[in-house]
């Protein structure tokens, strides 16, 4: 067996689960789960229709690069929101099943071990339990940039020596980040895409919580929407990473996409060709007119303006709460133990909620998700009001 398998850490969920093992919430208690990041408002009609009317699609092979109808309608919506001048349907973009096995996907095809120094790969700290996994396993090391209140959640590019730098050769970013929900601005992209062509390694950019956030007039900048203002012309060593999971509550669809910089595509279709995971046809059909709508997505963004608008009237009183730039979540300081809360709460309330410990690694000394709790906002506003009330009497009662 791989060797590196033995250097995973247990996922958070399963970490949960064995927190809470044993724990009895109070009877008569409905069990809210707010801890994992999964869509709860309903699936669009004309999504499922279209994936419907598709399905005589599952009679053929699916090629790994997607259909043309698809690259174009992915195409379309990232000129539409984020103001490209150009994209290549053709060369610049890959549809893939879920962003999840992308961000994977992406270390394995990027890092090249052969060089003489031991790569890098440098993720946001908390983060996404997938970049550290795919780091590890492509024979990389994990090297994390604490995000903390003090510097607003944004990574601090300067507190990597050169000599770090020197043997990066990937990058994960997220924004808008889970679980903070900071937002990357125009300075932050300058000076990572400076170190970038100073260091030349690649910029893998989640991009996955774009379509949630708060201010209809104000929607978070991406990765290529800052290249193109920068003037960096075909998105050197660039790729992002979009899902429809979020925007369009089809976390079961796996939809979403990869595009960039055309070398490092180029590459890395190639890689996905052996390593499999092509969108099937009604699928692909399916989100052809999900990245087309945007309705929809309104909509969408109407009910999650509501939930935490109720929800942050109810806990601001007793806790230390935040609307955050975007993303579903709220990154909230505990009052001692991030486990310890987490674990009494759902014996209290029967609410479970994710310890920030365990989305975090100790780095520089110091463990950024420890006595945080990271809550989800993705049920209905019934249930994210009646959580919340749950939570403030929780609190309340200590």
């Amino acid at each position: 067996m791989n060797p590196r398998l033995d250097r995973l850490q247990t996922y958070p969920f399963q970490k949960l689960s064995a927190l809470l093992e044993g724990a009895q919430p109070k009877p008569g208690l409905r069990p809210i789960p707010l801890y994992i990041g999964e869509p709860k408002h309903d699936t669009p009609a004309f999504i499922k229709q279209t994936l419907c009317d598709s399905l005589s699609g599952l009679a053929g092979y699916p090629a790994t690069i997607g259909t043309p109808e698809l690259r174009q309608a992915i195409a379309g919506w990232l000129k539409r929101r984020y103001g490209l001048n150009e994209i290549n349907a053709d060369t610049q973009i890959v549809p893939v099943a879920g962003t999840r096995e992308a961000l994977f996907a992406i270390a394995q095809a990027v890092v090249d071990t052969e060089k003489d120094v031991y790569p890098i790969v440098v993720s946001p700290n908390p983060f996404y339990q997938i970049y550290e996994g795919a780091a590890i396993l492509a024979n990389a090391q994990p090297v994390f940039l604490n995000n903390v209140p003090q510097n607003k959640y944004a990574c601090e590019w300067d507190s990597l020596p050169s000599t770090v730098w020197q043997r990066v050769q990937l990058i994960y970013v997220c924004s808008p980040g889970n679980p903070t929900g900071h937002v990357m601005d125009l300075d932050e992209w300058r000076a990572l895409f400076e170190l970038s062509d100073k260091y030349g390694f690649a910029i893998a950019s989640d991009e996955c919580y774009s379509e949630i956030y708060f201010d209809e007039a104000k929607p978070p900048l991406g990765a290529l929407e800052a290249a193109q203002k920068l003037g960096r012309t075909g998105y050197p060593r660039l790729i992002v990473f979009s899902s429809l999971s979020k925007r369009s509550n089809v976390p079961g669809m796996r939809s979403g996409f990869v595009a960039g910089d055309a070398a490092i595509m180029k590459k890395y279709l190639l890689y996905r060709t052996y390593q499999g995971c092509a969108m099937s046809l009604p699928i692909q059909a399916a989100s052809v007119v999900a990245w087309q709508d945007e309705a929809h997505v309104v909509e969408n963004r109407r009910l999650y303006r509501e939930k935490f608008d109720t929800a942050l009237a109810i806990l601001e009183p007793v806790l230390p709460v935040e609307k955050p730039e975007a993303a579903f979540y709220l990154w909230v300081r505990t009052p001692g133990s991030d486990t310890v809360f987490t674990r009494r709460l759902f014996e209290s309330q029967a609410v479970s909620v994710l310890p920030g410990s365990y989305l975090a690694r100790e780095a520089h000394g110091v463990n950024p998700g420890t006595n945080h709790v990271r809550i989800a906002l993705v049920s209905s506003t019934e249930e994210c009001a009646e959580s919340a009330r749950r939570i403030r009497d929780f609190v309340t009662s200590q």
